[in-house]
């Protein structure tokens, strides 16, 4: 290793999703692997790569003042240059250099196979043409089994490179890449691009690998977990890659994210429900419940139809937790279709709930769409429901009331963790008490058996057995 690697340190800053954490610690595997020193304090760093993310303006912003504040810290003299890559990066390219002159280099996702010597290129002081952002579905074919073919091409295939960036004994693992779906209000397939399947045997590998590193639950992560297989010319090859997943030594937990229900067939509501150490937990985008409206969202399905889907799913499991997010707002949207959203969930009995108020995202459809509804009435609806659901979770959670879960602990000084039916970050969470008092003794990474006691809001607290 040359000495001269030895002394180029980067910290990663990373906002956005699990996907991006994913790519966060892909980046710094190779970065690594070829001398990298990895920092977790950017104003000790010759350079901060900030994984930004472009899915919405609150993120877009987010993304935007961490670039800001990673370049306020040049000037201490120890931080060289500040890097942004990520969607944002991708989306917008050109665009966010002329912006953003604060950011020495904008990088795309063509840039990651080579990211070292970008990097050390712009140490040098070369600073990289900022790139016309492209509609990414336009390079990929458009029959998902000849997909593979350019997967293969473009360098991506058999091997990977990742550093984990945390202790946590969970950790997100990519199953695919991109997205298919045509929604009026999504631009991630113009920046993601279309959808493209991980081999099952480079996943398990991976898997393999995160377990030897003390990963205990496996985060399974895409943009469209339920289209998993269809450009391998298999798409029930989900059903027969949990239970490989599942014989992995030192797994203990499996958990699948974003589910469309449009998608999800009875075979893999079988195989989650019967394959040992996936959990109960279904992360299911239901956008809205007017029939209508989801028409105009180039979505399926309705109320009833989501209703049926939960019933099916409480029936094999009446424990199993369902979250989902919900637009509101969208262009048209009526009093009848946004009452029609308020009675879906007031029977859906739901886990989690995510509110968003509509917004224009540039390059989508619905940005062109008549019938833009009130910015105020965007709003009114939108709290209006916010609160409805909040009650509705605190309902469901004091439902769970004298119900046996296993919490994987997270969090040592609070002695707090998720249940199998929580889902990391974005829902709630059990602490552990025991006669009144938190029940302190437990770290980091231990799974305990308790009986859920109270509830704080859409919190659990269980007493362990």
């Amino acid at each position: 290793m040359p000495e001269q690697a030895k002394l180029r340190t980067v910290a990663l800053v990373t906002l956005g999703c699990a996907r991006n954490d994913v790519d966060s610690e892909e980046l710094a595997g190779r970065l690594a692997d070829d001398g990298w020193v990895l920092s977790d304090d950017p104003s000790t760093a010759d350079i901060a790569l900030v994984n930004t993310c472009g899915f919405i303006e609150s993120a877009k912003k987010d993304s935007v003042d961490a670039l800001l504040e990673a370049h306020s810290l040049k000037k201490d003299g120890t931080l060289r240059a500040v890097v942004a890559v990520g969607c944002m990066a991708e989306r917008y390219g050109k665009e966010l250099a002329d912006a953003l002159p604060e950011a020495d280099a904008i990088l795309g996702f063509d840039d990651y196979t080579d990211i070292s010597s970008r990097l050390r290129s712009i140490l040098d002081g070369h600073k990289p043409s900022a790139r016309t952002p492209k509609d990414r579905r336009t390079i990929i074919p458009i029959s998902p089994t000849k997909r593979q073919e350019v997967r293969t091409s473009m360098g991506q295939g058999s091997t990977f490179s990742r550093k984990r960036l945390g202790n946590s004994p969970l950790a997100p693992l990519k199953i695919a890449s991109g997205c298919d779906r045509r929604c009026t209000f999504c631009a991630i397939p113009q920046f993601r691009g279309s959808f493209i399947s991980r081999r099952p045997h480079e996943i398990l590998e991976e898997a393999r690998w995160l377990a030897s590193q003390g990963v205990t639950e496996l985060f399974l992560v895409s943009e469209n977990t339920t289209s998993y297989g269809k450009d391998l010319g298999d798409l029930r090859l989900m059903e027969t890659l949990l239970p490989e997943i599942s014989k992995i030594e030192g797994v203990e937990r499996i958990r699948l994210s974003y589910l469309q229900p449009a998608e999800i067939r009875p075979t893999l509501l079988q195989a989650m429900v019967a394959t040992e150490k996936v959990v109960p937990y279904f992360d299911i985008s239901f956008q809205h419940a007017s029939g209508t409206l989801l028409r105009r969202m180039r979505r399926f399905g309705d109320g009833e139809k989501f209703l049926h889907l939960i019933t099916q799913i409480r029936a094999l499991n009446p424990e199993a937790g369902i979250r989902s997010n919900f637009i509101v707002g969208f262009p048209g949207e009526s009093e009848s279709e946004y009452q029609e959203l308020v009675d879906f969930i007031d029977a859906a009995r739901l886990d989690a709930i995510g509110i968003f108020p509509y917004s224009d995202e540039d390059g989508t459809e619905a940005a062109h769409l008549a019938g833009k509804v009130d910015e105020g009435v965007i709003a009114d609806r939108t709290q209006k429901l916010t609160a409805i659901a909040e009650e509705l979770v605190y309902q469901r959670a004091a439902e769970r009331i004298g119900e046996k879960v296993r919490v994987l602990i997270e969090d040592a000084d609070l002695q707090e963790g998720r249940a199998e039916h929580q889902g990391p970050e974005v829902d709630s969470t059990t602490t552990l008490h025991s006669s009144g008092r938190i029940q302190h003794g437990y770290k980091v990474g231990d799974y305990v058996d308790a009986v859920v006691a109270d509830v704080a809001g859409a919190d659990l607290v269980a007493q362990p057995l």
